[in-house]
């Protein structure tokens, strides 16, 4: 994959708020039409930086560049969009690993606090009666009480859940954004 395919440009809210990431291709075409400045970052000295100034930026030995016909064009590695203030929310992905932090831990019957491969989802009405993978149908589980219980309604196994199932309030897009290419500048906008 090309390097200007890979999103290893972090996104900034006007207001500096990390918002998403983009490709160098999307990054450059954005600066190029004004909806974003670039973050010059050299030690503690952050300046945003137009597309007509960018250009003409020297490149350093630790940056990543392109090369043109002209000269080679730095990749910048946070942009910052001029018009836009908002911090987008979004509720966490409906998997294992979030049920499993939704609820502590613990089996949602029981209250036993399990293991990583102690236990696993259930679903309050079972998928072979029409129940659905939803954060209000399913609950962690340990194993063996998920084995009892089997296709049952929770009352038909004599089971009680200790608290009724909930979908997670949405979070701030910055909790979602993570620095895989482990990009230093990204270090001064995402939270740890």
């Amino acid at each position: 994959m090309s390097i200007l395919n890979q999103s290893i440009v972090l996104v900034l809210n006007r207001n500096w708020q990390a918002i998403n990431t983009r490709t160098p291709a999307d990054a450059f075409c954005q600066l190029a039409t004004g909806a974003v400045t670039a973050l010059d970052v050299d030690g503690d000295n952050l300046r945003p930086v137009t597309w007509a100034e960018w250009i003409t930026l020297p490149v350093r030995e630790q940056d990543r560049f392109v090369t043109t016909v002209r000269a080679r064009i730095r990749i910048p590695t946070v942009v910052i969009v001029v018009n836009y203030s908002r911090v987008p929310t979004r509720r966490p992905a409906f998997n294992a690993r979030n049920l499993r932090e939704r609820d502590g831990n613990r089996c949602q019957y029981t209250g036993r606090v399990l293991g990583p491969d102690e236990g696993n989802i259930d679903h309050i009405l079972p998928r072979s009666r029409g129940g659905r993978d939803t954060w209000e149908n399913c609950v962690w589980a340990a194993r063996e009480v998920n084995t009892r219980k089997g296709n049952r309604l929770p009352a038909e196994a004599g089971l009680r859940l200790l608290r009724a199932p909930f979908a997670p309030n949405e979070l701030p897009v910055t909790a979602f954004i993570r620095n895989a290419h482990a990009i230093p500048e990204w270090e001064l906008f995402l939270s740890t």
